[in-house]
């Protein structure tokens, strides 16, 4: 890690320890500190921090120092960084709230291979938006509909129903979707947004028993259900970002 001073020398032993414990209390040290000093080293160990917890609480310590240091240095980590280091950018980026970060959240980011980082995207993406941003970025989100397991298939629910009611006309259209797993996602999202109580599972159940015809008769789905994709177009998410 980069290091100029003895003091530097420590912080960046301590958050680089073995255990994470230590790791933990160094960003907690740091972050109560608020010393602008650090923000390349607590940025640089965001970048390969295996612990969740330590993670989080070395972004909680770069929203404790000053916005205009440590949004530039994000911005870039955003464009040249790996996998993790995108992603807890994003995740920090969420954090701290600044709205003109949105004009940083790419479609390629919202589309990137990588489920980790497509999740937080979508969660960054939904927590900066502008209000006459929304329909566009839902418009955006709903081309993921289908798109993993469970666990990646829930969160994208999630940051649906938290765009707000503007999103039911959208889900009801991805509903129609030809590819199965698209519409059954649509429909459970739906659900899930009229009884959030319902739970993800329950909703996914619900939608594919909704989709499969003959269901109650017991004949097998239709093969025309199987395969094939229809997803919204795109519309208003910057294509790339000016790095």
């Amino acid at each position: 890690m980069t290091s100029t001073t003895p003091q530097d020398s420590r912080v960046a032993n301590a958050l680089s320890a073995e255990s994470s414990s230590i790791r933990l209390q160094a960003a907690l040290a740091v972050g109560s500190g608020a010393d602008a000093d650090y923000t390349e080293l607590l940025i640089e160990r965001c970048a390969i921090e295996p612990d969740f917890f330590v993670r989080d609480m070395l972004s909680w310590a770069l929203t404790r120092l000053p916005s205009e240091i440590v949004l530039p240095r994000l911005h870039r980590e955003l464009c040249s960084g790996g996998d993790q280091a995108r992603s807890q950018a994003l995740h920090t980026l969420s954090k701290i709230g600044d709205k003109s970060a949105w004009l940083w959240i790419t479609r390629e980011m919202l589309d990137d291979p990588d489920d980790g980082v497509a999740r937080t995207a979508w969660r960054t993406a939904v927590a900066l938006v502008p209000e006459d941003e929304k329909a566009s970025l839902a418009e955006e989100l709903v081309r993921q509909l289908g798109r993993g397991d469970r666990g990646v298939q829930r969160s994208l629910s999630r940051e649906l129903i938290n765009l707000g009611d503007m999103i039911e006309p959208i889900l009801e259209r991805a509903a129609q979707s030809l590819d199965p797993r698209v519409a059954a996602h649509a429909r459970a999202t739906e659900l899930l947004r009229q009884d959030p109580e319902s739970g993800f599972e329950a909703a996914i159940s619900e939608a594919r028993l909704m989709l499969t015809p003959g269901a109650s008769s017991g004949k097998e789905p239709d093969a025309g259900m199987v395969g094939v994709e229809s997803r919204v177009e795109p519309m208003g998410v910057q294509e790339t970002m000016d790095c």
